[in-house]
């Protein structure tokens, strides 16, 4: 969804919205549709600012959406955002 490049579904993250929250569900379990996106800070950066989630999901035009557990989840587990934190660059 963010930089549009096509990959295998198991290099993606599938994203539910519950209760007006982003979601990862990186099981793929979880019910509602989903969207998918690279696990990466660049993807994730890209596909908010092209308001991407609203068009893949169907959200309405002025919902609010909170991408707080997404932001989270990419972040924690990704490699160029862990040397961010450590300042050991990449």
């Amino acid at each position: 969804m963010g930089c549009r490049r096509r990959a295998p579904v198991t290099d993606l993250l599938r994203v539910v919205v519950e209760s007006g929250t982003l979601v990862p569900d990186p099981r793929r379990r979880l019910p509602g549709r989903g969207a998918s996106v690279h696990p990466t800070p660049g993807c994730l950066v890209a596909a908010e600012r092209r308001r991407a989630f609203h068009r893949a999901l169907r959200l309405p035009g002025g919902s609010q959406v909170e991408a707080g557990p997404l932001r989270d989840h990419v972040l924690g587990s990704s490699p160029e955002a862990a040397a961010d934190r450590t300042g050991t660059g990449g």
